[in-house]
């Protein structure tokens, strides 16, 4: 019989992993996401982490009712805000070149965290 432990990411492996991600995708897509150095992809993540605590309950919570009439998809407008909003608390040295590939690396970025946390769930 196997015994499954279910754990979750702490908030400081969560960063790390996001910081590798964005780092990966300014690599993937130097087009569409500029990073100056790891250090930046580093704070950038660390602020993610806070607005992705903090910002985002609410957002989602205030956009409910336009999530509920587009059957979930206005979520993933609400998680690329987030994301845009921490290009611009970090500053010119992490930015989008615009929206669009703001909505593209946040889902990409979903896909992977759900990815390595599933993986992280599912350690015996």
């Amino acid at each position: 019989m196997k015994v499954y432990h279910f754990t979750q990411l702490s908030f400081l492996q969560r960063i790390l992993v996001n910081t590798v991600i964005l780092m990966a995708m300014a690599g993937f897509f130097p087009q569409g996401l500029y990073i100056a150095s790891v250090w930046t992809a580093l704070v950038a993540a660390f602020v993610l982490g806070v607005l992705n605590a903090l910002v985002r309950p609410v957002l989602h919570l205030l956009a409910l009712p336009i999530t509920i009439l587009t059957f979930g998809l206005f979520a993933l407008i609400v998680n690329a805000s987030v994301l845009w909003m921490t290009a611009g608390l970090v500053g010119p040295e992490f930015r989008f070149a615009n929206f669009s590939w703001v909505l593209l690396i946040s889902i990409m970025m979903s896909f992977i965290n759900w990815i390595i946390s599933d993986y992280v769930s599912r350690r015996v």
